[in-house]
């Protein structure tokens, strides 16, 4: 039986996904968490074979908590699931260790199918969402840059954002400026939205 723990914030889509898949004769739910946070706790206790990962869930998100679970349970396979198929969440999850990365609209056997292959070594990849990600490129933002337009998001003032990331106003105004650049946008607010739906922060 291949062991499987599955993190998911939505309970209805995390009970049916359990039980779609309790359907297979080879693949066992041994746990379900609905919260980033839960997730390297509950897989050291569960020990699962292969850990399918939703990106955006409370606390810490799945990609975050990917890197982790990579370092301590480094048997675990890990596979993400999202409904956000943008070209930098699939790069932060292969640099995260991630074996696969497939988007929620397929069919439950592909999600089957997918469950075993990288549990036997193989990679497996949204076929689309691997096109689109080569044709993006990297992501052009630095870590800091990222962390200022984060601090951003909910339209925060410069002097704002300078507190929550523990930098000098004049320097916050730089990142923003150089994210701005490197986005082709015309504000912080556009630069924030073209980084998200690039999968860049």
């Amino acid at each position: 039986m291949i062991r499987t723990l599955l993190a998911e914030d939505q309970g209805m889509m995390r009970g049916a996904l359990a039980l779609l898949l309790g359907l297979e004769d080879d693949i066992e739910v041994v746990a379900q968490v609905g919260d980033g946070d839960a997730i390297v706790p509950t897989a050291l206790e569960a020990r699962p074979d292969v850990a399918l990962l939703d990106i955006e869930l409370p606390g810490r998100s799945g990609l975050d908590a990917a890197a982790e679970l990579r370092s301590a349970l480094p048997s675990c396979r890990i596979l993400i699931l999202t409904t956000f198929g943008r070209p930098g969440y699939l790069r932060r999850a292969m640099e995260a260790g991630a074996s696969g990365f497939l988007v929620k609209d397929g069919p439950v056997e592909d999600l089957a199918a997918a469950i075993r292959r990288v549990l036997a070594g193989e990679r497996v990849i949204d076929p689309a969402l691997a096109a689109a990600a080569l044709s993006a490129g990297p992501n052009p933002l630095t870590q800091r840059e990222r962390d200022v337009l984060t601090a951003a998001v909910d339209g925060a003032t410069v002097a704002d954002i300078a507190a929550r990331v523990h930098l000098s106003p004049a320097t916050v105004r730089n990142y923003l400026s150089a994210a701005i650049g490197k986005t082709g946008t015309r504000n912080r607010m556009e630069a924030v939205r073209a980084a998200r739906q690039n999968g860049w922060l």
